[in-house]
């Protein structure tokens, strides 16, 4: 599903597919690209949308990573501290991750298409926590220490968890809630 309400194509799915009645005025705050999945934040409020978008406001963001085969520790490091990806042609210094090798899966299910397969080679999960979002950073971060992603689920954005919310499912939250789950009553 696209995270976006138009369709750009006839076989596109996209958030206005949900079995739910937005109001017009509500839009998704910030964006998983067509082949992420998790959690999104759908609001019409403009300061939670200034507070999630605005670079200056660094929030924690989280992310179960499948990736191509087992990561070593100077991979996992190295992603600890920051490396050099491409953005728009230009080298940028990711800032220091939160990153951690899953011991088992996360219970989530099946990826529809499924992620590619390879009897040889072994896919281990990460759990990886950025206070940045540029485009496709998590994927760059993972190719660039040599563990490509293969899967990639935002599972929780500063303390709202994805939890056992299922594929498609919308949850309405009051306003005092959101704003303490994304801790934005506090000051920064």
């Amino acid at each position: 599903m696209l995270s976006q309400f138009s369709r750009e194509h006839d076989t596109h799915v996209t958030l206005a597919d949900l079995e739910f009645t937005f109001e017009k005025d509500v839009y998704p705050v910030g964006r998983l690209d067509k082949d992420s999945e998790g959690l999104l934040i759908l609001s019409n409020d403009k300061t939670l949308t200034d507070r999630l978008l605005n670079p200056k406001y660094r929030h924690w963001r989280s992310y179960w990573v499948q990736v191509d085969n087992i990561p070593t520790k100077e991979a996992l490091k190295q992603l600890s501290t920051g490396v050099d990806i491409k953005i728009n042609k230009k080298i940028y210094p990711t800032k220091p991750a939160k990153v951690a090798l899953l011991a088992t899966a996360p219970a989530v299910p099946e990826r529809t298409p499924p992620i590619r397969f390879r009897k040889d080679i072994p896919t281990a999960w990460l759990n990886l926590s950025l206070i940045e979002g540029k485009n496709r950073q998590v994927r760059r971060m993972t190719a660039k220490v040599g563990f490509p992603t293969l899967r990639l689920i935002r599972n929780q954005i500063v303390d709202l968890h994805l939890n056992d919310m299922t594929i498609g499912e919308v949850r309405e939250l009051d306003r005092e809630t959101i704003y303490q789950l994304l801790q934005l009553n506090k000051g920064r």
